[in-house]
């Protein structure tokens, strides 16, 4: 009689209780994304947010990504639809996911837009600044049901972020021009998450006051702005040739010093928890150009 009771009992509760809760999370466009189960078939419009989702343990739910997703390893093996700035829309539906997940500032948004009259689920990525890139590890820890690896991996991030804030805090500010490309010359708006690590390192962007991501700029405006560093990137870890363009200007401060220093974008130009390996970076060429300044 008692192993009756139980197993009606038992019956009941299950039968009370959904297989599983909606999930609702609100993503950076301010829309309530909604998916009834954890997402299954991932799709990532960005190498940022590929290689952030194998940083939330749900790496091995990526059915498709875009070129240039080369990180972790694994992500190279993942089949592509397109570029991050023209997606093939055919081959995402095709893979059948449940969920998209893209970048605002860095996708034509126009096509995000069809994506979702076709009816498929649409998460919009675009951390700003270094504490969002936890909040975006979180986001999709809960999208994808494997919050038990993001949220450690978010509290990592966040303990190394406030390590490096502590250490850099207070330091004299210094004036820092980023250089994203020579032709056309390309440096980092306000808004850019770069900015806000250039910050965190007591630094001070130069073109900080533009509202652009990545606004093109002039020579001449450089010149003017008299940077005391050039932070430059280019392809990988190698050094642009172009960074040392900038020696003719002699009278510049950041010449004057030799405070030319580079960064592989990998590591500074990517939404994901290896910006702190960026910043890391960054902060030590800052650290130098302040030893280099004349003593007084």
């Amino acid at each position: 009689m008692k192993n009756m009771l139980w197993i009606a009992l038992t019956a009941a509760l299950v039968a009370a209780s959904p297989a599983h809760a909606e999930i609702l999370v609100t993503d950076d466009t301010g829309a309530t994304v909604r998916l009834a189960a954890p997402a299954r078939r991932i799709v990532a419009l960005a190498p940022h947010i590929a290689e952030s989702l194998y940083a939330a343990g749900a790496g091995s739910k990526l059915v498709g990504t875009v070129d240039y997703s080369d990180y972790p390893a694994e992500a190279k093996q993942v089949k592509r639809v397109g570029g991050y700035s023209r997606v093939d829309l055919e081959a995402v539906a095709a893979l059948k996911p449940d969920l998209v997940l893209a970048w605002q500032s860095g996708n034509n948004m126009p096509q995000i837009d069809k994506l979702k009259a076709l009816g498929l689920t649409v998460f919009v990525s675009q951390p700003n600044t270094m504490a969002h890139v936890a909040e975006q590890l979180e986001q999709l820890g809960r999208m994808a049901g494997t919050e038990a690896v993001a949220r450690p991996a978010a509290e990592r991030f966040r303990q190394r972020l406030a390590a490096l804030q502590t250490a850099n805090a207070g330091k004299p500010r210094i004036r820092t021009f980023y250089q994203i490309w020579k032709t056309p010359l390309m440096t980092v708006g306000g808004p850019q998450i770069i900015s806000d690590a250039i910050k965190l390192c007591g630094g001070e962007n130069v073109f900080g006051q533009l509202p652009q991501m990545a606004p093109n700029v002039t020579v001449e405006a450089v010149l003017a702005a008299d940077p005391e560093v050039i932070v430059a990137t280019g392809m990988g870890d190698a050094k642009p040739e172009w960074l040392h363009d900038w020696d003719k200007w002699t009278r510049m401060t950041a010449v004057k010093r030799d405070n030319l220093f580079h960064i592989n974008p990998d590591i500074m130009q990517r939404h994901t928890p290896r910006i702190l390996d960026g910043a890391e970076k960054l902060c030590a060429h800052l650290d130098v150009a302040r030893s280099r300044r004349p003593q007084k």
